[in-house]
């Protein structure tokens, strides 16, 4: 493949924003493409080089990039009314009731604009609603760029992931590992009236694609009950594509007190929201005490682009037809993990996929759930499975970036460029895509 254009907009890039990107997941090795345009499942280059793209935007994309019709048209009719008003609108409202009519911990919404504000706003409003300063987190989950939740480390002595954040920040934040319930009591055992909330992905999902183990989110929801905390569900990432219109949570039958939303909710159109039972999200000002506002929330264009995909897929087979679509992907990359690389564990469930590249195999090469992990104790893998974020960083994560995602992008087939973070199918996706990717994958394992 030519890449002659994008690298001279890398070197453009580089003198004018740093590392030349806006956001570092986008930087590649040795530079990322730069694409031109989408169609359907695929992007096209500057260059001109046509990929299936399974990266989608990070996962807002439930469409790919050739929008429906009827949500094509919402868009556009919204658009020409008026980019934005500094006032309520209608379409706000009826988008609020349906994200509330189908998601089970949803009585009440605030949409802002971007699933890092959703976060920030909810550990907020759960330190507003409890009165204490606490908030338990899982290592390797991520929940934006925000300061209490960008931080590393063990209960008592967690220190913060990144420079520009003061050590102090650090000491209201309580790392633990994900799928551990002996550290969960402990932490509650310990600093249980101190908490206002843990703040979980129901599925490491920026972490690779970690599962939780039976009982888990059971044990958090017990225990939050048994302080007076929040759970606080991060379905930014699972929203609307893990469980369907019911999100992750209905798919794993857990219900939180907050959840926060990002990506699908929007339409790929930027947008968060923290939604919740009633009584806790009316704690944001005007209604409570707890300070929350921006001038582009509930963005005419965004929530007319969230409610409109979110009907289609209501009325259409939608997620019957991603989620097929990501299970082939996971089984025939399962059956080529099993005869090249059997130590690799592939993930993901619904319409997210992801091969991590763990380093030991068990005992029986073809031993592994159908269609993903699932933490399943029968399973031959069951004991080398990532089961925290820690495990998904003990694996051979270089060898993704170094070399098997150079190898994809060779072949044609866009794939998130870190063993990290996730990878999704979508409508436009076709067979053919999928047995494309599968060919590719054969050639760079």
């Amino acid at each position: 493949m030519n890449h002659e254009r994008s690298r001279a907009l890398y070197d453009r890039a580089l003198s004018v924003m740093p590392g030349g990107v806006n956001s570092s997941v986008r930087a590649t090795m040795p530079h990322p493409f730069f694409v031109e345009r989408g169609d359907g499942g695929h992007v096209i280059d500057a260059d001109g080089n046509r990929y299936v793209d399974w990266v989608m935007g990070y996962g807002p994309l439930l469409y790919g990039h050739d929008l429906p019709d009827p949500v094509e048209a919402a868009v556009q009719s919204h658009a020409a009314e008026g980019p934005m008003y500094g006032a309520p609108t209608e379409i706000e409202v009826e988008h609020a009731e349906f994200v509330a009519r189908h998601v089970p911990s949803v009585e009440s919404i605030r949409f802002v604009n971007s699933g890092t504000e959703a976060t920030v706003s909810a550990v907020r409003l759960a330190r507003g609603h409890t009165g204490r300063d606490k908030i338990v987190v899982m290592q390797g989950g991520y929940h934006g760029a925000q300061e209490s939740t960008l931080v590393e480390g063990s209960p008592g002595d967690a220190h913060p992931s990144t420079a520009g954040i003061p050590e102090e920040f650090a000491q209201h934040t309580l790392p633990i590992p994900f799928n551990d319930t002996e550290a969960a009591k402990e932490v509650f055992a310990e600093h249980g009236d101190e908490i206002a909330g843990v703040l979980v992905e129901p599925i490491l999902a920026n972490t690779g694609i970690v599962m939780p183990v039976d009982g888990y989110h059971e044990t958090l929801r017990e225990l939050c009950d048994g302080h007076g905390s929040l759970l606080i569900f991060d379905e930014v990432i699972t929203g609307f594509r893990v469980g369907g219109l019911g999100c992750a949570q209905s798919k794993l039958g857990v219900t939180p007190d907050v959840t926060t939303f990002g990506k699908i909710i929007g339409g790929g159109f930027p947008v968060g929201a923290i939604g919740g039972k009633a009584e806790i999200i009316e704690g944001f000002t005007p209604a409570g005490d707890v300070f929350q506002s921006g001038t582009f929330s509930g963005h005419p264009v965004t929530m007319a682009a969230g409610k409109a995909g979110l009907e289609y897929a209501a009325e259409n087979d939608v997620y019957e037809h991603v989620n097929r679509l990501g299970r082939k992907l996971r089984e025939g990359i399962a059956d080529i993990c099993a005869e090249r690389a059997p130590e690799y564990t592939v993930v993901g469930t619904d319409s997210m996929f992801k091969t991590i590249f763990t380093r030991d195999a068990p005992d029986d090469p073809d031993a592994c759930c159908p269609g993903g992990c699932r933490q399943d104790p029968d399973c031959a893998r069951y004991d080398s499975c990532p089961k925290t974020g820690a495990d998904v960083a003990n694996a051979a994560t270089d060898r993704w970036e170094r070399v098997f995602w150079q190898a994809m992008k060779e072949q044609g087939v866009f794939l998130t460029a870190n063993q990290f973070e996730c990878q999704f199918t979508s409508y436009a996706h076709t067979e053919e895509d999928v047995e494309r990717t599968l060919e590719a994958y054969r050639q760079a394992i």
